[in-house]
């Protein structure tokens, strides 16, 4: 059934068709009943699937990841299609348009997207007023991807990320510092240890003046060397972070056979052409750091079997984003179903 309508979906550009998802997912689940509905159709619970990551207990290691829901406006609506936790964001301090359209690109050949987004989003303010309207909230894990604005030069991003921080810490579970995005210019410099280190001890300074702190996260290209891997592993110990997001997406062009018009569009790639490059990376930092820190996958996990790689490499929980795009809203189900399957 998907297939029919995805068809229909991918005759609209790939961010209009973002929005008419969005738009009718939020006006149908409003409608009484629909929500049980829909999870009927699309959760699926096993004790087997049950984690608990840097003291956090998920329902299944599956998660939703950042840049689908960047403003925490469908959190209660995505949850139905039975993620284990959602992660929201980026969101920078101030509100700000990003790039200018088009800016997302599919790549349908290789199952996969380009996207040259550059941090589009309504504020954090905004994002926690969306945070807060939740009822029911203990029912969500909710992850806060932050970053900074495009106008902040990258000798003040601390601030933006503290800003962020600050504003969000009483509403999510867990944060993500987002220093590996292609498309806001310089942000890449700040995964160099020595400004990277300087924003992460900052930020735990800050968290560990609170009674609780919160567990935060880093995300990195997969584009890095080994040598600059080696560089993360130790300012991850170094900083006592909780752990890694491995991988954002690629600026590598390799092997992709869809048009080659699109494909030379600026942007970063995510889908099946990443599978390969981040599981590389997530094995790497498992055995190099001797398992020291949670590592959550994302890049190209399509079905169980993409799962299954990536926790076997290392990872202790998992993301999709264009996987959900690709495979539609069972994929979530699809993946716990048959990653449970497979442990009988």
């Amino acid at each position: 059934m998907y297939k029919q309508f995805k068809n229909i979906l991918f005759q609209l550009q790939p961010e209009d068709a973002h929005h008419f998802v969005t738009r009718n997912l939020k006006n149908y689940a409003a409608f009484p009943g629909v929500g049980k509905l829909l999870d009927k159709f699309y959760q699926y619970n096993h004790p087997s699937l049950e984690r608990e990551v840097f003291g956090i207990k998920f329902k299944n290691p599956i998660g939703l990841a950042a840049g689908f829901d960047k403003n925490a406006e469908y959190i209660e609506e995505l949850n139905h299609f039975g993620f284990g936790f959602i992660e929201i964001g980026t969101v920078t301090p101030k509100p700000q348009p990003g790039n200018d359209a088009p800016r997302m690109f599919r790549l349908v050949e290789d199952e996969a997207i380009i996207n040259r987004m550059g941090f589009n989003n309504k504020g954090v303010d905004f994002a926690v007023s969306k945070i807060r309207e939740l009822k029911n909230r203990e029912n969500y894990i909710i992850g806060g991807n932050i970053g900074k604005n495009k106008l902040t030069p990258n000798e003040d991003a601390v601030d933006d990320y503290i800003k962020c921080f600050n504003a969000l810490f009483d509403y999510v579970d867990y944060f993500v510092v987002n220093v590996s995005s292609p498309n806001t210019p310089g942000l890449r410099d700040l995964q160099e240890k020595e400004p990277l280190l300087y924003i992460l001890n900052y930020l735990q300074q800050y968290n560990n003046q609170n009674e609780k702190p919160k567990p935060i996260l880093l995300k990195i290209a997969p584009d890095l060397t080994d040598s600059q891997l080696d560089d993360i592993i130790d300012i991850v110990l170094e900083s006592k972070i909780a752990g890694v997001i491995a991988t954002n997406t690629t600026i590598s062009r390799e092997g992709l056979k869809s048009n080659p018009e699109i494909v030379k569009e600026t942007g970063g790639v995510s889908g099946k052409p990443l599978k390969n490059r981040s599981t590389e990376v997530i094995r790497y930092l498992s055995e190099k750091s001797n398992k020291a820190f949670p590592i959550i996958g994302v890049g190209g996990i399509h079905t169980a079997e993409d799962a299954k790689e990536k926790l076997e490499a290392g990872a202790s929980l998992l993301q999709v984003y264009t996987g959900f795009i690709y495979e539609g809203p069972a994929v979530v189900k699809n993946i716990c179903k048959g990653l449970v399957e497979g442990k009988k």
